[in-house]
């Protein structure tokens, strides 16, 4: 069975940078921010919902004056508590305090979801910079392979064995190599300004000096259980929405049935305010109440339609939910081993091309070949060198999605009413 990992599921690449940075987006990101004001919001509809179960107490002080022409003026003033309290006969209220907590358990994995997304987010953005830094260590070890070249061009050009042809070949090469560097500087730019955001910062007030070197490749497991699907963050927030809607129709169709009440009050009357104190009349009353709509033209009906339409739609989106987290974990399940089997085709590659290059190298230094050749090994060289970064790259964001999976899931505790093989079985029909 596989275990999911620790909630600080980052911490496996063994990065202290990288886990830095994601518990500063955990401070003081601003999307999370608002996230847990909405979920803040949503326990406060929920407690709101279960005041109804209670009896609701009114005070209430009246004061008014009346007359007319052939009417002497008079006061009269009041003064009274109300009780009134509706029992849950038909289970409105149950219905409708099941929908907020659905809500709530929805809200709580929208945040956990937005949670994992940021850390997520901040992870792959680390790794597309320090990618960006060793690319330019590339670079700038090929281009001091360039310098190199474009010196033994000129010595060769100034003896007359090659001719001016080869010179301006390998100027352009430096050349166009220099141009490559500004590209990646402009987008390590652009890409330290998406950390500084995620982090709340300004783009001004963060910096991250360069490093040669990437976060670990973690063992992680070749597959994943379908029933741990069901547990991701947003997967489990299709879910509760799904439940507050089945709970919604029921609301709806408590509509249908009679409302009971039951009212009690007691109060004094008097003919001034100040009487209220000295002399006043008791007055009380209590007695149950019982109303029915016997004609709404249609209301009721369309409130049971459209609540029955949305729990349609939220079935749908949960579906899809599911079916979207297998597509997401199944492509980096096996982006990780076809990248692992690449990986070793990609080594022999730059081995192959290094060798080439020697081998061109030593001919053109002998006089046997024009510049072209060498500049055709080199590229081929640089080719190889890139593309072989480049695949440790992928496998590493390969691995962010999976470890992302196994370690932030949604509270094992959390009820989940339909599980992925049902969802997938409902899907077929």
């Amino acid at each position: 069975e596989v275990q999911p990992l620790p909630a600080d599921w980052w911490q496996v690449f063994g990065d202290a940078e990288l886990t830095a940075l994601v518990e500063q987006a955990m401070q003081a990101n601003q999307t999370l921010a608002q996230a847990e004001a909405s979920y803040r919001a949503a326990e406060a509809q929920w407690r709101g919902s279960r005041s109804d179960y209670f009896p609701s107490l009114d005070l209430s002080v009246s004061q008014s004056r009346s007359g007319g022409d052939n009417t002497p003026l008079s006061e009269r003033s009041a003064a009274s508590l109300n009780l009134s309290w509706a029992p849950d006969v038909w289970g409105r209220v149950r219905r409708q305090v099941e929908s907020q907590k659905a809500s709530l358990q929805g809200s709580a994995a929208d945040l956990a979801a937005v949670r994992l997304s940021i850390q997520l987010s901040v992870a792959q953005s680390y790794i597309r910079l320090r990618v960006l830094d060793l690319q330019r260590q590339i670079l700038e070890e090929t281009m001091a392979t360039y310098d190199r070249s474009a010196r033994l061009t000129n010595n060769q050009y100034k003896a007359g064995i090659v001719s001016r042809g080869d010179v301006i070949q390998a100027e352009t090469q430096r050349q166009s190599l220099r141009a490559d560097m500004i590209d990646l500087q402009n987008q390590r730019a652009l890409e330290e300004n998406t950390i500084a955001v995620l982090l709340g910062k300004a783009p001004v007030e963060f910096s991250l000096p360069p490093k040669q070197s990437l976060p670990d490749l973690p063992a992680l497991p070749e597959v994943l259980p379908s029933t741990l699907i069901a547990k991701r963050p947003d997967v489990a927030f299709a879910e509760r929405q799904l439940a507050a809607a089945n709970a919604e129709i029921g609301v709806a169709q408590a509509a249908w049935l009679p409302s009971f009440s039951i009212s009690a009050s007691q109060g004094v009357q008097a003919a001034s305010f100040s009487a209220l104190l000295d002399t006043p009349t008791m007055v009380w009353s209590v007695g149950p109440s019982l109303a029915q709509t016997l004609f709404d033209g249609g209301s009721r009906r369309a409130a049971v339609a459209v609540a029955q339409a949305q729990y349609q739609q939220r079935l749908s989106a949960y579906r899809q939910a599911v079916l979207e987290g297998i597509a997401e974990v199944e492509n980096a399940l096996a982006s990780i081993q076809l990248l692992g089997d690449k990986a070793e085709q990609q080594d022999k590659l730059l081995d192959l091309a290094e060798e080439n290059e020697r081998i061109i190298v030593n001919r053109y230094e002998a006089g046997m070949i024009n510049f072209l050749e060498v500049a055709t090994a080199q590229n081929l060289t640089l080719s190889a060198r890139r593309a072989k970064l480049s695949n440790t790259a992928e496998r590493l964001q390969a691995a962010l999605q999976l470890a992302a999976v196994i370690g932030g899931p949604w509270d094992s505790a959390m009820p989940v009413s339909q599980s992925v093989s049902e969802a997938q079985t409902a899907t077929a029909r």
